[in-house]
């Protein structure tokens, strides 16, 4: 790793940009827009898929795979859909040295090709409901690529479910935006809001989109994942039909939902200070590093021993051994890799029979017996997550501000936040609030207005929204 240089978080683009790269998180790839994930963010990426896994699996999903290639005339069956996705699209039109029949679209979501063999696998309402989950890649054309939070090619897990009736669709849409919100703040120690969607920003085919938007250190919202309520829209195009217990042909409802390699974005931008990448232990490939200050036997023989007192208390530890290496190198390259916690060991450490511990969350430093280090560390991880996240609360609850007048909204969006507000719902209203600030509506909240009449129209007030600029 080169001599650590990090720009300041206050020049928040830069510093983004050099936590990925000195945390050797990812690079960009060959292909304008595409992302090579290193070892040490696909190792982080791996925590987070199989923490999402084993709560998705818990709600009776099952996984499954479905091809990458998809036929344009699979897209163009629900219209809503293709015209939402058509300027993402990446297109083959040969294969093999020859002009393909059909052009093939490169997966940008696998709502079409899912619900295709829906309709053929779904006969009786004993096939329902349906629960699948995917683990994939997905292509989406990007014009202005940032690692992780928006580039042509990622990562990401997105679920398809059909069921008997649109009230159980309702329900799941409902029952994943929880899965998501619990796992964000449980495993990613991110706070977030949960709420519907405005039409401006609803999934292309869907008739509810709902959402949970985080807030990151600059003051912009981040869309972490999203829920949606497909109604009979896709079963529909695609003749997703069963028999009911009368014999009665019937109309599925169906469900996707998806989060992606934005979350570990959403992870850096939330949690990230000065001196670089803070992990939640949750997701933390090493939650603590014991680092051998030489290469005495004796300090080598306490290294070891503590790694194992960690191991065997279920601790994800690593020894970092390269006494060929400085210690403030070393000791840096773990601080922007953002390990929770660091145990130092030396020779004065050994006289005093006393390690050296130290939390990257507040950079902390205390002591602790020898014999006591592992205990010591392992007792602060949950402690830490915890910490992280009622930062995360912290800051977006002191950052969410009320606002009854559209120009009072625009002057304060310079400085970041999310703006509690009253809304109409009228048609067009999305489109003047961007025009006039440059920010969206992140979500429709369950809740009263805030204020009688509208920001953006003075109409009555329909709907509570926060407001914000996004990624």
């Amino acid at each position: 790793m080169a001599e650590a240089v990090l720009t300041p978080q206050a020049e928040f683009p830069a510093w983004y940009q050099d936590v990925v790269a000195l945390a050797e998180l990812a690079e960009t790839g060959p292909v304008r827009g595409s992302m090579v994930v290193r070892p040490w963010g696909y190792a982080i990426w791996e925590l987070v898929q199989a923490d999402m896994d084993r709560r998705i699996k818990a709600t009776g999903a099952v996984n499954a795979a479905f091809p990458m290639f998809i036929p344009m005339s699979f897209l163009e069956k629900e219209q809503e859909h293709v015209e939402g996705f058509s300027p993402e699209l990446a297109v083959v039109t040969h294969g093999g040295g020859e002009e393909l029949a059909e052009p093939l679209a490169v997966r940008p979501t696998s709502e079409t090709v899912v619900h295709h063999y829906f309709a053929r696998w779904v006969q009786s309402h004993r096939d329902l409901p349906l629960l699948l989950n995917l683990w994939n890649n997905v292509v989406r054309w990007e014009l202005r690529p940032r690692l992780f939070l928006r580039t042509t090619e990622f990562l990401w897990q997105e679920g398809h479910t059909a069921h008997a009736t649109r009230d159980e669709a309702a329900a799941e849409t409902r029952r994943m935006l929880e899965v998501y919100r619990r796992f964000m703040e449980e495993t990613l120690a991110i706070s977030v809001v949960t709420g519907e969607k405005s039409p401006g920003e609803r999934f292309a085919g869907a008739e509810h989109t709902f959402t949970c938007e985080a807030l990151m250190r600059d003051g912009k919202a981040l869309q972490m994942g999203t829920s949606h309520d497909l109604g009979h829209n896709f079963a529909r195009a695609f003749d997703i039909r069963y028999s009911d217990a009368a014999g009665e042909r019937r109309l599925a409802a169906t469900t996707s939902w998806g989060t992606s390699t934005r979350m570990v974005g959403g992870v850096i931008m939330v949690h990230g200070d000065d001196h670089g990448l803070r992990l939640p232990p949750a997701i933390a490939p090493h939650q603590v590093v014991v680092l051998q200050l030489d290469a005495r036997a004796e300090v080598a023989a306490a290294a070891a021993r503590v790694v194992a007192g960690l191991r065997a208390a279920g601790v994800r530890a690593h020894l970092d051994d390269r006494t060929h290496a400085s210690f403030g190198r070393r000791s840096v390259e773990w601080e922007i890799k953002g390990v929770p916690v660091r145990i130092e060991l030396g020779a004065r450490e050994i006289a005093s029979g006393r390690a050296t511990v130290v939390r990257r969350d507040d950079r902390t430093t205390s002591t602790a017996p020898l014999d006591g280090a592992a205990g010591a560390a392992a007792g602060l991880l949950d402690e830490i997550q915890q910490a992280l996240l009622a930062e995360s609360r912290a800051f977006r609850e002191e950052h969410t501000h009320p606002v009854t007048d559209l120009d009072e909204l625009a002057r304060r969006l310079c400085d970041g936040g999310l703006f509690l507000a009253a809304w109409s719902g009228a048609e067009g209203s999305e489109q003047v609030l961007a025009e006039q600030t440059g920010a969206t509506i992140r979500c429709m909240l369950d809740a009263d207005p805030p204020a009688p009449t509208c920001l953006v129209t003075g109409e009555p007030a329909r709907h509570a929204v926060l407001i914000g600029r996004a990624y």
